[in-house]
């Protein structure tokens, strides 16, 4: 679980995130939304640690971040799996290397056990013999769950996703959507993922936080979105004509 407590963070004059508190929910998928300029990167990389806000606070269930040291910060460090927009794989390293730098990085691990591991999640994300493959000899979806494999090597209780499904085709992103919601139930996870696909919306939002202007506007499940009356969300979600018969359908029960 990570609790959000009034957060606010501006960029000199430019107040970005104004006072945002939620709750993210262990073992479910929640999603960020919001159109661009919303502060949904900004307040992704406040949840990580990437920038530190000037006021309010996140818990990571009983962890104040704001009051951590140094070397607890490290340790919760670890205990955080990130997949980012591009992949952000290693062009110089073959697949298992990349998975395996986590590994490196945080723990004591024998290269042996490193390995076991690494073919582990490998395994767990169905890619099979592609370990001394490059990323440049890969496709864009193999890519993605190479990051997938790289961001739950270590076991972690936090992944968060900065749109995942970015630069795939439909049938690719709803294969990496599952593929993570399956993740969060099997790991017990709080996953936090960044979207601005409306498929991943109505695919895995277990919970949806709706930003807006640096204010959280609206937030609730999949289903309830179906029945807001904030329109600016209903604009946003609704914008393609697809979406708005799935809303009609939903209305009429079908």
């Amino acid at each position: 679980m990570i609790k959000v407590e009034n957060l606010h963070k501006s960029f000199g004059d430019t107040k970005v995130l104004k006072g945002i508190s939620t709750v993210f929910e262990k073992g479910k998928t929640n999603l960020i939304i919001g159109q661009s300029g919303s502060g949904k990167t900004v307040f992704l990389k406040n949840l990580v640690g990437l920038f530190e806000p000037e006021q309010g606070f996140i818990y990571y269930e009983d962890k104040r971040y704001q009051n951590l040291t140094a070397s607890e910060r490290r340790n919760l460090r670890k205990e955080m799996g990130m997949v980012f927009q591009g992949g952000a794989l290693f062009d110089s390293m073959n697949v298992e290397e990349n998975v395996k730098f986590p590994l490196r990085m945080f723990t004591k691990l024998s290269n042996t056990e490193m390995k076991n591991r690494v073919q582990e999640v490998l395994e767990r994300v169905n890619l099979k013999d592609v370990n001394t493959r490059f990323p440049a000899e890969i496709s864009g979806g193999m890519q993605k769950r190479v990051s997938i494999a790289r961001a739950i090597v270590n076991q972690p209780k936090f992944l968060f996703c900065d749109e995942p499904n970015s630069g795939l085709d439909p049938r690719t992103a709803t294969v990496i959507d599952n593929l993570i919601q399956e993740l969060t139930k099997e790991y017990n996870i709080t996953t936090v993922i960044n979207t601005h696909d409306m498929n991943s919306v109505f695919e895995i939002g277990e919970k949806i936080v709706y930003l807006q202007d640096g204010n959280l506007a609206w937030e609730g499940t999949k289903e309830e979105i179906h029945h807001s009356d904030n329109q600016d969300l209903s604009d946003f979600v609704y914008s393609s004509n697809l979406f708005r018969k799935v809303k009609k359908a939903y209305q009429r029960g079908l």
